[in-house]
């Protein structure tokens, strides 16, 4: 039933899904459930009814729509935009509070985490206001209701909570002095009417994001979001999103593990393609070194690295690995990879990690060499070959791409099968 072209248009048309980049069976057991609900035996009958009520057509959307975040997701863009506002109050001379776009917001951690941010960095309520959109009204509600479960906390350094959180029976209530400094609101980043009215924000928070559109769609929300961006400001992207805003005529700001972007005057041409050589020899990682970045009042700031402590359990590793990526750790987490492929048989898992940190670092050629160890080894390894196909879509290989995605569709098809 499911597998209709219509409710793939449908989906398109409404959010920009671009069915090739979750597969066609998220969509199908999406549909599956909502026809189920409604009692539908027939394509034509969801259909109908599908046309017919706004209500079921947004919960069609939900159903597709998996919310995953947590607080603090990518720590070193939080700590660069508390650097960042700073130096750009000093600029504005304090003359006006700062605006800060946060969307898809989700359930609420992506905003509630810039307030805390902002708060930690000594700026005082009246200095900033911070706007949450989400498409989903269901986790727009979640979000204003402000109370969290364990879920939403992740990674070693969740101080935070202490600061912010009150616990109670059902989970932990955000701090009413961080929910007044964050308004929440349903919208669609398609409507050409997203606020339309409203003054430019001084930096945008759009992550993970622009990997679920086509490339016609992506530019369109590009332009939607350079729109909304200050001239002088600064777009928070999703680790695999860089070459594509590189592409689109932004340059990163130069702070490690960041994901941050600010406005170039010319788009930077399209890397050529180049077959990436055969093995890639271990290395130690170097550090990324500081370009120049906005705001100059800020100086740049110096972490040190320690290595990680390293366990022998190959499962151990493996969580400690996601751990330290997800925190932002690149170093420790390359050492942790390097670590693993010393001690253990090669895992596809590693070496999607080894392609993602590259990826990150803007080492395109070498994140492609680890991305394609990874499906050697896991031919049907879902996050490689999604991150693979978004890297070859950035380079202009469209079609090396839509390959790719059309393998994760058959993967993800052929998974929900055996589960059902």
């Amino acid at each position: 039933m499911s597998s209709d072209q219509r409710f793939f248009d449908f989906l398109k048309d409404r959010i920009g899904l671009d069915v090739a980049s979750v597969g066609e069976a998220i969509i199908e057991r999406a549909v599956r459930q909502r026809s189920m609900a409604l009692s539908a035996q027939t394509a034509d009958e969801y259909w109908q009814q599908l046309q017919a009520c706004t209500d079921e057509q947004q919960a069609l959307i939900e159903a597709v729509i998996v919310p995953e975040t947590w607080f603090f997701r990518y720590p070193e863009s939080f700590a660069t935009l508390g650097r960042l506002a700073v130096a750009r109050l000093a600029e504005i001379k304090q003359m006006r509070a700062l605006r800060i776009l946060s969307l898809p917001c989700s359930t609420g951690e992506e905003p509630y985490s810039i307030a805390m941010a902002l708060l930690d960095a000594g700026l005082a309520p009246h200095q900033f206001k911070v706007q949450g959109m989400d498409v989903s009204p269901l986790s727009v509600e979640r979000a204003r209701r402000g109370v969290y479960g364990k879920n939403s906390f992740r990674g070693q350094d969740i101080d935070f909570r202490e600061r912010h959180f009150t616990e109670q029976s059902d989970g932990y209530r955000i701090a009413e002095r961080v929910r007044e400094q964050v308004r929440l609101q349903v919208g669609n980043l398609l409507d050409p009417k997203l606020l339309a009215n409203e003054p430019t924000y001084d930096f945008v928070f759009c992550r993970n994001l622009l990997i679920y559109f086509d490339q016609p769609t992506q530019k369109q929300v590009f332009e939607v979001l350079k729109g909304l961006t200050h001239v002088d400001g600064v777009l928070f992207i999703g680790p695999a999103e860089g070459s594509l805003l590189g592409r689109l005529g932004m340059r990163s700001i130069g702070v490690p593990q960041s994901f941050a972007f600010s406005r170039h005057e010319t788009p930077v041409p399209e890397p050529v393609f180049v077959p990436m050589p055969a093995p890639i020899p271990q290395r130690s990682a170097a550090p990324i070194p500081t370009r120049p970045r906005p705001f100059s009042t800020t100086s740049a700031q110096v972490v040190s690295i320690q290595p990680p402590l390293v366990q022998s359990d190959a499962a151990d590793l493996l969580s400690q690995i996601a751990t330290l990526a997800n925190e932002g750790k690149s170093l420790e987490a390359r050492a942790a990879c390097e670590h693993y492929l010393q001690s253990h048989p090669p895992a596809a898992q590693v070496f999607y990690w080894l392609g993602l940190l590259s990826d990150v670092a803007g080492s395109a050629l070498e994140a492609q060499g680890y991305y394609r160890k990874a499906l050697y080894l896991e031919p049907q390894h879902p996050q490689a070959l999604m991150h693979l196909a978004a890297l070859l879509e950035s380079q202009g290989d469209v079609a090396g791409a839509r390959r790719l995605q059309a393998r994760a569709a058959r993967s993800e098809r052929a998974d929900s099968e055996r589960k059902s």
